[in-house]
This record gives structure tokens, sequence and C-alpha cells, in this order.
């Protein structure tokens, strides 16, 4: 069995992962195991490199069998998280995340060793979390009992080429938009049951990062035991 741990940004992505993800993956058997992001309580958003450091260094050093990725919103990044500004300057999402990983990484490989970096998977959604719950408009709202809903989601995903294109500027991020709709939107238990209502395929068919880096957890193997002295 090949370990995953998948540090999330908040409790919404850590029940997703639990819900959706974790039943898909030990068909496969890859067990996801998810946390959030530091302290206990931690309820997401202003995600640091620091929080993170800590994390990933503490479960590839405990676990060096084991690997370890990240789930968390762009639009939920500190200013100062690194390649964030840089990525700023790109329009394309897909050059967006590639420079927040690629930074990410980098950071990361001055303060660890090649021994545990090689198993670490970096990973940042585009934008939000709730942009994953677009992939089909009527059964989002289906599924929060909110079918007279259904128009207004469609009409919001039918501007963008994906769902993961939605997000104008921080007052317009998927959640945002969502909230104006669904007043009484509450992101654990909401966002839960419509991403199991849509189901799995349907996102992955949807929205191509994402799918992008759950195919590159399908293709890992079991990690050679560290050398003895």
């Amino acid at each position: 069995m090949i370990r995953v741990h998948v540090l999330c940004e908040g409790q919404t992505e850590e029940m997703f992962v639990n819900e959706l993800l974790l039943p898909t993956f030990l068909s496969l058997q890859i067990e996801l195991v998810p946390t959030v992001i530091g302290r206990p309580g931690h309820k997401g958003g202003n995600v640091t490199f620091e929080h993170l450091f800590k994390d990933i260094r503490l479960r590839l050093k405990q676990e060096p069998q084991a690997y370890c990725t990240t789930l968390f919103d762009f639009y939920g990044m500190s200013a100062g998280f690194p390649g964030k500004q840089m990525a700023q300057k790109y329009a394309l999402i897909k050059d967006k995340a590639q420079i927040v990983c690629s930074e990410f990484t980098k950071a990361l490989t001055n303060k660890l060793d090649a021994d545990a970096m090689w198993r670490f998977i970096p990973y940042v959604q585009m934008y939000e979390f709730e942009a994953l719950l677009f992939s089909n408009p009527a059964k989002f709202a289906e599924s929060i009992y909110r079918e007279d809903c259904a128009s207004k989601f469609q009409a919001i995903r039918s501007k963008f080429l994906s769902p993961e294109e939605i997000n104008d500027s921080s007052s317009t991020a998927p959640s945002k938009r969502i909230k104006l709709i669904v007043k009484e939107y509450n992101k654990p238990v909401y966002g839960t049951l419509a991403a199991i209502g849509i189901g799995l395929n349907n996102i992955r068919q949807e929205c191509l990062l994402f799918d992008a880096w759950l195919t590159s957890i399908e293709q890992l193997s079991v990690p050679d035991k560290p050398s003895q002295p």
C-alpha cells in the first residue's frame, strides 16, 4: 500500500479527500491521509510557506516510505508565498499554477534534502476549492437542495472556459459568487455534499489541472527503502 499525506487548507478540503478521493484511491492500493495545515483548529485561508514547510518536513521525515502532497487554494495563499506575486503576471491558469508549484518546490529544496524532496508532489487549486463545484451546475444545485439556483450557477460557469478559470479578483472568487446566490452557503457541509453529488469523474473531466494532479498520484510507486549506512 502506498501512503500519501495530503496537507489540506481547511476542513472542507479534508472532508473532500476523505469522502471522495480516499475510497477511489484505496482501490488502487493508495492510501490518502488528509490533515489540515498548521495549528489545530485552523479554518483555512492565509496559507503560509512557514506552516507548510513544518508540516511537510515532519511527514517526510517521520515516514521515509510515504509521499506528501498539498491541497490549498491560489486565492488563499499569503501574499508572500513563493511564486504568488510572479504568477500574477501570467494570464493562463496553468502558467500561474506551474509558477507557484515550481517556486514552492525550490523554496522547499533549499531546506530539505534530496532524499525527501522527490517524495513531495506540489499542487495548488485554481483558483479556489469551490471552482470544482461548477463542474456540473445542475448537480451542484440539486445536491444542496437548491434546484432553483441551477440556472444562476450555469450562467457563471458559461462565462469561463473551465471551472478552474472562475475568478476575476478576490471579490469574485467562486465562493463569493456562490454566497451571492445562496446566502446560507456553508463550505464544509455544502461543499462536500455538492462534490459527492457531482462525482469525482465529472470533476476530473471538467477540471484538467485537478485531474493532472490526481493522475500524478495514481502513477506513484512504492519508494525504495533508504540505504543503511
